[in-house]
C-alpha cells in the first residue's frame, strides 16, 4: 500500500482534471435538493396541507440516504467511481420522469419521485465525496471537498430562485386566486415542468461524465475490495460518531432551509409574497457558496476541527436570535446561518474519513446514511410550527440544538490527530 507521504509527493496524472469533471455532480445535486424548498410552500397551497404534512417532501427526499447509501456503498465497491455514476443519474432522470403522474394520483406520486430521484443522488454522493477527497494530496482533502461543496452551493443558490419563479406563480398563487381544479391543475402542470426540465439536465450531465470517464477511470483511486460490507463502518467508533455529526448537520440545514419560504412570508417576519419569500431563499443558500469559498482559504490556515467548532457556535447563537426575536431582525438572522453552514459538511466528511479505521467506501456509505437526518428533524420542526400555531420562531430550536451537539463533534475532531499522522489512512486500497 502506498504510504501517504508517497501519495501526496506524486498524485495521479490527471486528477485536476477528474476533479473538475466531478464537482460538476456537485451543482447538479445541490441544484436538485434545493428545489424541495419552494416545492414545501407549493404542495403546501395546491393539496391543502399543514405543515407537518408539506415537510413530507422533505422526508421522502432524505429518507432515501437511509434506504440507498448503505447498498450504494457496495454498488460503489462492485461498479467503480464512473459506473455508479452513471446509474445514479440514469435513476434521478427515471425519477422526474415520475412526476407529471401527479396529475392524477396527486400527492403521494410527488413524494414517490422524489424519494427515486434522491435515491440517485445517494449513489452520486456515496461516489463523489470520497472521489473528490482523494484526488489529490490527502493534506488537502479538506480544501478540495470544501471547494467543489461551494459549486453544491452554487446549485442550491440557484435551485431555489429559479424554483419559486416557476413553482409559485400563476394557478393557485395568482393575485386572488382560490383553490379550484383548474388553478390547482395550471400549478400542478409547473411541477411537471420544472421536474422534466431538470431530469433533461440530469441526462445532459449524465453524457458529460460518459464522455469524461476515461479520464476519471484513469485518474481515480482504486475502489475497496468488492467483498467488502458496509458492516464494516460500525467498527469504527469515529465512522459512527461522524455518522451521528451528518445526521444532526443535515438535519438542522435543511430543517432551516425547509421552514424559510414561509417563515419569512409570515406576518411577524417579512409579510412578503410566497413567491418573493421563496427567491430570498436564494440567500440562505448563497451565504453557504460564499461560505465555502472563503472556508476553502481559512482552511489553508486553521485546522478544520477548530474552524468547524467556530461555525457551529456562531450558527447556534443565530437561530437563538431567530427564536427570540421577530421581523427584519429574526429574517437577517435566519438569512445568515447558510453563510456558516457552508464548511460544515465537507470537514465533517472529511475529518472522520481521515479517523475512521473502517475502509473508505464503507465509512463514506455510512455517512451518507447520516443525511437521514434530513428526513427526521424537519418533521419535528413542522410540528412544533403546528403546535404554535403556525408561527415558525419556536421551531428554530431544532436546529439550535444540533449545532449545540455538532460543537461536541468539532471539539473532539480538533483533539484527536488523524489515522494517518501515525498510522496511515485505512482507505481499503
Amino acid at each position: 500500500m502506498t504510504s501517504p507521504d508517497m501519495a501526496d509527493a506524486a498524485p495521479r496524472k490527471g486528477t485536476g482534471l477528474a476533479f473538475t469533471y466531478v464537482t460538476t455532480l456537485f451543482f447538479a445535486w445541490g441544484f436538485a435538493t434545493s428545489l424541495i424548498d419552494p416545492l414545501i410552500a407549493a404542495v403546501r397551497r395546491v393539496f391543502e396541507l399543514n405543515f407537518l404534512e408539506a415537510m413530507l417532501t422533505t422526508s421522502a427526499w432524505f429518507i432515501a440516504y437511509g434506504v440507498a447509501s448503505l447498498p450504494a456503498a457496495a454498488i460503489l465497491a462492485r461498479l467503480g467511481f464512473s459506473r455508479s455514476i452513471l446509474l445514479a443519474l440514469a435513476v434521478m432522470v427515471s425519477g422526474c420522469l415520475i412526476v407529471p403522474l401527479s396529475q392524477w394520483f396527486g400527492y403521494p406520486v410527488i413524494l414517490v419521485a422524489l424519494f427515486v430521484i434522491a435515491c440517485g443522488v445517494t449513489l452520486l454522493q456515496v461516489a463523489a465525496n470520497p472521489l473528490v477527497a482523494e484526488l489529490g494530496p490527502r493534506k488537502s482533502s479538506h480544501l478540495r471537498l470544501t471547494l467543489s461543496q461551494a459549486f453544491n452551493s452554487l446549485g442550491t443558490t440557484i435551485g431555489p430562485w429559479l424554483g419559486s419563479h416557476v413553482l409559485l406563480t400563476g394557478g393557485v398563487f395568482a393575485a386572488g386566486a382560490v383553490v379550484t381544479a383548474a388553478t390547482r391543475g395550471e400549478s400542478l402542470r409547473s411541477i411537471d415542468f420544472a421536474f422534466l426540465a431538470l431530469g433533461g439536465f440530469f441526462a445532459l450531465v449524465a453524457a458529460f461524465i460518459f464522455s469524461a470517464r476515461k479520464q476519471i477511470n484513469a485518474s481515480a483511486p482504486v475502489t475497496d475490495p468488492a467483498g467488502t460490507s458496509f458492516l464494516t463502518a460500525f467498527r469504527s467508533p469515529w465512522a459512527v460518531f461522524g455518522c451521528l455529526a451528518i445526521f444532526i448537520y443535515v438535519g438542522a440545514e435543511v430543517t432551516v432551509g425547509s421552514l424559510m419560504t414561509n417563515f419569512l412570508a409570515s406576518e411577524s417576519v417579512l409579510n412578503r409574497p410566497l413567491e418573493e419569500a421563496g427567491k430570498l431563499v436564494a440567500l440562505y443558500w448563497g451565504g453557504a457558496m460564499i461560505g465555502r469559498f472563503i472556508g476553502t482559504l481559512l482552511l489553508r490556515f486553521i485546522p478544520a476541527g477548530w474552524l468547524l467548532a467556530l461555525c457551529t457556535v456562531v450558527a447556534g447563537a443565530l437561530c437563538l436570535v431567530v427564536t427570540q426575536t421577530g421581523g427584519t431582525t429574526a429574517a437577517y438572522a435566519a438569512l445568515s446561518i447558510g453563510l456558516f453552514n457552508s464548511i460544515m459538511f465537507p470537514t465533517i466528511f472529511t475529518l472522520t474519513l481521515e479517523r475512521s479505521t473502517a475502509p473508505s467506501s464503507a465509512t463514506s456509505g455510512l455517512l451518507v446514511f447520516g443525511i437521514i437526518g434530513g428526513a427526521i428533524l424537519p418533521l419535528l420542526a413542522g410540528y412544533i410550527a403546528d403546535r404554535s400555531g403556525e408561527v415558525l420562531n419556536p421551531a428554530f430550536m431544532v436546529p439550535l440544538l444540533g449545532y449545540a451537539a455538532l460543537t461536541v463533534f468539532a471539539i473532539a475532531a480538533a483533539r484527536t490527530a488523524p489515522r494517518s499522522a501515525a498510522t496511515g489512512p485505512s482507505t481499503g486500497h
